[in-house]
Formats: C-alpha cells, sequence, structure tokens
C-alpha cells in the first residue's frame, strides 16, 4: 500500500500527463488549423485539390517564407519581355523567371503554385513582367495567354470578307465593318494606286502572318499589309507582267483567280497558261471562282465559295461572270500569294485551253487542249 506522500506524487505526475497529452492534442489539432487559415488569409484559397497533409506541408512553407513571394525583387525595376513556350514544364518556367532576375527563391514561388493549383494553369504567350512585380503578381500574370502582341494571318485567296471576319477571333478590337469600310478608300502613294478600277483594295492585302501590338488600329495595321505587297511584288514580278501586256492590277485580277483555281502551287504556271491562251484567243475565261464571287455568301452553305455551282448560277448577271463576259473580270476576287503573282508573270508554255480536277481527290488537275479531250477528263 502506498503511502500517503507517494500517493499524492502519483496523483501530481497523473495531472501532469493529463496536461501534457491536452496541450499535444490541442496543438495537433489549433496549431495546423492557424497555420492553414494563415496561409489562406495571405495566400488566398488552396487548391481543392491537395490532400489535407499536403495543404498543411504547402502552407507552413510558403508561410516560413512569405517575404519572397510578398516581396518585390526591385521596386523599380523596368519591365522584361518574357515568353511561355507550349508544352514547356513548370521548372523551366520558373527557371525562365528567376534567370531573368524576377523572382528571388525558386522553390517556395514553386510551392506557391501548387498550393495554389496555379502549377496547372500555366499558359504560353508573351508576357510584359517586371522585377517590381511580386511573385504572387507573377503568378497570377502568367496565367492569361493575352499578350501585348497578336497576329493576323491572311491566307492565299481569301476575299477581303473573309479577313474582316478573321480580326475578332484573332484579338483585335477591330469590326469587320471598320475594316470593309477602310479598305474601301484607295490610299495613295502605293505602285497600285494608279490602275485601282474596283472599289476596294481586293488583291492587295498580301497574305502572310502579320504581329501587331494588341492595340493596333485599322489605320495602322492596313499600311503594313500595303506595304508589304509592294515589298514582295518584286521588280522582276512586275516585269514579268510587262512582259504578259499587263499592268500591275490586270496581274493581280489573273493572279487571284490563278490562286483560287489551283490547289497545288505547282500547277499555278500552267493555270494561267490556260487563261491567257484563252484571253489571246478571244474565249471567255470560264472561270468558277468568278462566279463564286459574284454570288457572295451562301447561307445554306455557311462560305463565300458557293459549292457546286448550278446552272443557274453560272448564269449570273455580273461582270465577275467570265462565263458570260469576255476578258478580265473588273478586278481581283481574291488576295493572291506570291507563288500566283509569279504564275502570271512567268507562265508555262502550253497549248492547253482547258482543265479540270482529277477524279483521285489529289488536287491535281487535267489539261486538254481540245475541248472533245476535255470532256473524256471528265470523271465517271
Amino acid at each position: 500500500m502506498l503511502n500517503p506522500p507517494q500517493r499524492t506524487r502519483t496523483s501530481a505526475c497523473l495531472i501532469v500527463f493529463v496536461i501534457l497529452v491536452g496541450l499535444l492534442i490541442t496543438s495537433l489539432i489549433v496549431i495546423p488549423s492557424l497555420i492553414a487559415s494563415q496561409a489562406e488569409q495571405i495566400f488566398g484559397a488552396p487548391s481543392d485539390q491537395l490532400s489535407d497533409t499536403r495543404r498543411l506541408y504547402l502552407s507552413a512553407l510558403i508561410l516560413l517564407q512569405s517575404s519572397d513571394l510578398t516581396q518585390p525583387m526591385n521596386p523599380d525595376g523596368s519591365e522584361i519581355s518574357l515568353t511561355i513556350n507550349t508544352g514547356e514544364s513548370v521548372p523551366s518556367i520558373i527557371g525562365q523567371l528567376w534567370e531573368a532576375g524576377l523572382i528571388s527563391n525558386p522553390g517556395v514561388f514553386r510551392s506557391y503554385l501548387q498550393y495554389s493549383g496555379l502549377d496547372t494553369s500555366l499558359k504560353a504567350g508573351e508576357y510584359k513582367l517586371s522585377p517590381a512585380m511580386s511573385a504572387i503578381e507573377i503568378a497570377q500574370a502568367i496565367q492569361s495567354s493575352i499578350s501585348a502582341d497578336i497576329t493576323l494571318t491572311i491566307l492565299p485567296g481569301w476575299r477581303l470578307e473573309e479577313i474582316a471576319n478573321s480580326l475578332s477571333t484573332s484579338g483585335f478590337n477591330i469590326t469587320p465593318e471598320e475594316f470593309l469600310q477602310e479598305v474601301s478608300i484607295h490610299p495613295e502613294g502605293y505602285s497600285f494606286a494608279t490602275c485601282l478600277s474596283g472599289d476596294t483594295l481586293e488583291g492587295f492585302l498580301f497574305p502572310g502572318s502579320y504581329t501587331v501590338p494588341r492595340e493596333t488600329s485599322i489605320q495602322d495595321l492596313l499600311p503594313q499589309i500595303l506595304i508589304n505587297f509592294e515589298g514582295q511584288v518584286s521588280s522582276e514580278v512586275r516585269n514579268g507582267f510587262t512582259t504578259q501586256g499587263f499592268d500591275l492590277c490586270q496581274a493581280v485580277t489573273l493572279a487571284s483567280i490563278v490562286q483560287r483555281e489551283a490547289i497545288l502551287d505547282e500547277e499555278m504556271p500552267l493555270i494561267a497558261s490556260v487563261f491567257y491562251n484563252r484571253l489571246n484567243s478571244g474565249a471567255v475565261l470560264a472561270s468558277d471562282p468568278t462566279v463564286q464571287y459574284a454570288l457572295g455568301y451562301n447561307q445554306s452553305q455557311g462560305t463565300w465559295w458557293t459549292n457546286p455551282l448550278s446552272l443557274q448560277d453560272l448564269q449570273i448577271n455580273s461582270p465577275y461572270n467570265t462565263y458570260v463576259y469576255h476578258g478580265l473580270p473588273p478586278g481581283p476576287i481574291s488576295n493572291p500569294g506570291l507563288a500566283a503573282l509569279r504564275a502570271v508573270a512567268f507562265p508555262a508554255e502550253t497549248p492547253y485551253y482547258y482543265f479540270r480536277a482529277a477524279c483521285d481527290g489529289s488536287g491535281r488537275h487535267l489539261f486538254a487542249e481540245t475541248y472533245a479531250e476535255h470532256l473524256t477528263n471528265e470523271c465517271p
């Protein structure tokens, strides 16, 4: 039997033990809760994909090094351009940011990305970042693929309306109506200005990609495209047009037809030769794309290029209908690329007066000297 002093010491030990266990339990509950709460207060809500253990671990890491996330590297720092490529890994992106002097602690930056879930949504693009931004602000900035520069791509054979409709999807704040209004004005100072006869600049918007600041207006964008036309159509090509007896605008008009007729660039000189032969013989060009241009937008097909054409379509009364009217149409029907322009400047020499699409789906054409031969090339 324990004597009274021994019982007193045992009771005291039990009380201390209970208190310590209570404190331990309390700390295991309260401290993690405090860590998580404080991290959320400073850094925002954590990713809902994190387990409780992972959330607590990352919360503790970013709290211990919070100044590396909340304080900028250099409050007076200048803007820096940074490119994130498609498919680039998170470590590679973080390495770029660190080497550029935008973040001071790559490890805690990655922990923050994982904590917030932003590591799964980094976007490729061109960014303007600054050491005056905190690491958190930088992490937020590279979540948006909206970059300072945007690119307009004009495909060979597009007509003006197709270019106009691509502006909004390219990121421009230029409406189709604004664009079409601007291209209806004949500008001065260009080599084609003296021969323009149509109502628009159709044919002279040179195909290619144009990367410009996002805020670029149509008044600033259009000259870049027209200047590119001037630069791409060399004196060699222009001399070729002269040799064929065409001025610049006539040559672009024929090139626009060749562009729409051809699938393969290598066949363009052959197709050009057919049209030259027909023009020289006094025959009509009989080109389907000119009728498609005259018909305009086909609501039911959702295209500017109706296909197939009906017999009624081929009779449309329009100067662009080269089944009805002789010679070239009043102006270009599309915006041709350099291959089509060169084909008109330097056509092949052939006896052909006809061509039609081959039946094998290759995009090639079958050429014929006589109409009878042309009929034999018809698909079964």
